[in-house]
């Protein structure tokens, strides 16, 4: 692990095509991930999306916090997003952890303000675990205490991946992720053509890897149980936890799982959304943060 932290702090930070704001930054040997910098000078908050998404999914929490001059940076995991996808890579849950932890210490960021989405959130809570440094509060949009990086659904969509990447059906593709987000929301209104495209896009460039790694990440076996390690988190949590979802976004056991280990814990239900938050009610995950912040200043909220 060390080693691995000193050939990432040799190599290169570069910008990547398109948006001016990302950057690949290598962490490994043939291992980047993609990192999006923007807003002012103050303490830095850190989003982490789940598998889809990528950086898009949190474009509106993102420009409303920049633009009241927080730091924002999101980290794609490796496998997902503009992040390379290498085909023999540890994808489990704790090895991204880590992966996020070299980003941030690349970019000198400690004591952030963590905002996690789905899976993304049992990656900070490992992350949390092991770098507390890098933790001084976690918002989590819809992610419990995950032990594997697959949700049922996630499973059920993945199951024709190898059917899709031999005919190459790019259109297949976009449109059972289009029929997941709709079926995932509470007002599918903001599922629009242009959305799916965005949250489609990754596949775009190589749909063969992109699902293949998908699949790698769903079959990673972890080398250690999350729930045991959560009592060592000091940092405040905080679960937005949707009630507008057709189903349990979070399963129950995983709530009360976090609820028994935690030392600083609560649940903040958000009406009329359902598992992406920050897609159908941005300014309660903003509120959130906001929240978050004037808590850890000390300020009153």
């Amino acid at each position: 692990m060390v080693l691995d932290l000193l050939v990432a702090a040799a190599l290169p930070l570069f910008a990547t095509d398109g948006d001016p704001h990302r950057r690949l930054l290598a962490v490994a040997p043939a291992e980047t991930l993609a990192v999006t910098v923007d807003g002012g000078r103050g303490r830095p908050v850190v989003m982490v999306p789940g598998l889809l998404g990528a950086a898009y999914t949190f474009r509106h929490v993102r420009e409303a916090l920049a633009d009241a001059g927080l730091r924002v940076v999101i980290v794609e995991p490796l496998g997902t997003g503009a992040s390379s996808r290498p085909k023999d890579a540890d994808y489990s849950l704790t090895a991204q952890a880590r992966r996020i932890a070299a980003a941030l210490d690349s970019l000198g960021i400690d004591s952030a303000v963590l905002v996690c989405h789905s899976v993304g959130a049992s990656m900070c809570f490992r992350l949390a675990t092991h770098r507390p440094d890098l933790a001084a509060g976690i918002v989590s949009l819809n992610g419990g205490a995950a032990e594997r990086a697959g949700t049922p659904g996630l499973r059920s969509a993945l199951r024709f991946a190898p059917l899709l990447s031999l005919l190459g059906a790019e259109g297949i593709l976009r449109g059972r992720i289009a029929d997941g987000l709709v079926a995932n929301s509470y007002d599918a209104a903001w599922v629009t053509d242009e959305v799916v495209r965005g949250y489609t896009a990754p596949f775009d460039e190589d749909i063969g890897r992109a699902l293949d790694v998908l699949q790698r990440m769903l079959a990673a076996p972890e080398p250690e149980p999350l729930r045991p390690q959560l009592r060592r988190i000091r940092a405040p949590v905080r679960l937005l936890l949707a009630t507008g979802a057709p189903t349990d976004v979070v399963p129950p056991e995983e709530v009360e799982t976090l609820r028994a280990e935690l030392k600083d814990f609560r649940v903040e239900l958000v009406p009329r959304s359902g598992l992406y938050i920050q897609e159908e009610r941005p300014a309660a995950v903003v509120r959130a943060v906001i929240a978050m912040l004037a808590e850890l200043s000390g300020m009153p909220t």
